[in-house]
Parts: structure tokens; C-alpha cells; sequence
């Protein structure tokens, strides 16, 4: 069997999944919005440029998970699905997917967006397999912590690699798609690296290594 991997933010999605419920967090009046807002800003912005302090991020992120019970995360999620997730679902995604199943590939998203986050939204896009950051749980709770290793830059290629020894069967080929700088490591790895409406770091070094650069936005975009 072969295996497609998907990253999930600005790759699957036509925007940040970590980043908006950040925001849908402020909208809701959850969290202070002024502090909030700001930080979650700063913290992309980090993110983009390649400079993102991931324990510090999650300590940031994970914080408003311990401060309300389960149940009530949920139900935000919920409506953030709807108001936040749906809009940004792109059409291209769902159809890149299924050509990839159609050929008998096994799909599987890896993003360094945590799992609450992020889990809803890989069975909305009909992807079972996922391997995302671990928020802490005791009990009905969670703890503001994450165990683990974040699957972040080097993280992913740990948790690919240990997913991956875990299967009943070996995987001959490989195809990984992703839009960000950030993911360099695990694109080094894999048979078929795809740079997906890519940041200008990963698109310069797709163009110089003469990786597929593809958009799922734009109907015209399409080098290799």
C-alpha cells in the first residue's frame, strides 16, 4: 500500500485551524480578547516566519482547554466547525483526496495543531487517520498540558516514523503535501514531496530542487 500524507492548515484548509480558534475563542468572549488576540498574532506570525517556540505556543493554546469541562468544549467546537472550518474547506482538497483513495492510497493528515482542534475537523474532511499534538486529559478534564512530542518540524517525522512502525503492513511509496516552510524535514523524507500554495521559503526550495509546486486555490496554478 502507499500513503498520502496531507499537512492541514493553509494545505487542506484555506487558513489556519489553530490560529481561528484562537479567534473564535476572543469572538466568544472566552478569553480576554486583548491579550489573547495579540498573542495568538504573535505566535502565527513566529509560526510563519519559521521562528515558532512550539512548547511555548502550546502552553499558550492548551491554557483555555483546562478552564472549562468537556462537554462545553465540545459545544464550542461545534459552532466553530460551522462558523470557522466550513467556509474554509477547500473543494480541490476533498477531490485530491479522493484521487488518492481511488489509486488505493491510504490518506493520513499530520499537523502540529492539536488534536481537540484538529481531529473533528480530519473526520469532516472523511480522513480517519491523524496524527496531531496530544493535549493532557485526566479524566473529563483537560490539564493544559500535551505529552508527547509535538508533531512540529522534526516532531512529525518522530510521529510518521512511529505511526508507521506500528502498521500491520510496510508502505512502498509516499507522497506528502504541504504549504509550509515548517515541514521541510518531513518533505525531505518522503518518495513525492508536494509544495501546496506554498510560503515563499518552501517555494523557493521546491523550484530549486524541482519538487511539484500545486494550488488548491487557484484553478491556474500548477509548476512542477
Amino acid at each position: 500500500m502507499n500513503l498520502a500524507i496531507f499537512d492541514l492548515d493553509n494545505t487542506l484548509l484555506a487558513g489556519d485551524s489553530d490560529y481561528l480558534w484562537g479567534r473564535f475563542l476572543t469572538d466568544m468572549g472566552i478569553v480576554d480578547a486583548a491579550l489573547y488576540e495579540a498573542a495568538n498574532q504573535r505566535f502565527y506570525e513566529d509560526y510563519r516566519q519559521g521562528n515558532l517556540d512550539i512548547d511555548a505556543f502550546l502552553r499558550f493554546s492548551l491554557a483555555p482547554l483546562a478552564m472549562h469541562p468537556l462537554e462545553q468544549l465540545e459545544a464550542w467546537h461545534r459552532q466553530f466547525m460551522e462558523q470557522m472550518i466550513e467556509p474554509i474547506i477547500l473543494p480541490r482538497a476533498l477531490d485530491l483526496i479522493e484521487e488518492h483513495r481511488a489509486q488505493g492510497h491510504r490518506p493520513l493528515i499530520i499537523t502540529a495543531t492539536n488534536a481537540f482542534v484538529s481531529e473533528p475537523i480530519a473526520r469532516r474532511l472523511g480522513i480517519e487517520d491523524i496524527l496531531a499534538t496530544r493535549p493532557e486529559r485526566e479524566g473529563m478534564r483537560y490539564t493544559g498540558r500535551y505529552v508527547g512530542t509535538p508533531t512540529f518540524q522534526q516532531g512529525k517525522v518522530k510521529a510518521l516514523d512511529e505511526w508507521k512502525q506500528a502498521q500491520p503492513e510496510p508502505f512502498e511509496r509516499s507522497w506528502f503535501y504541504s504549504d509550509s516552510r515548517n515541514d521541510l524535514p518531513l518533505l525531505e523524507r518522503v518518495d513525492h514531496p508536494i509544495a501546496v500554495d506554498a510560503d515563499a521559503v518552501l517555494a523557493a526550495e521546491a523550484e530549486r530542487r524541482g519538487w511539484p509546486h500545486i494550488s488548491l486555490r487557484q484553478a491556474d496554478k500548477k509548476t512542477a
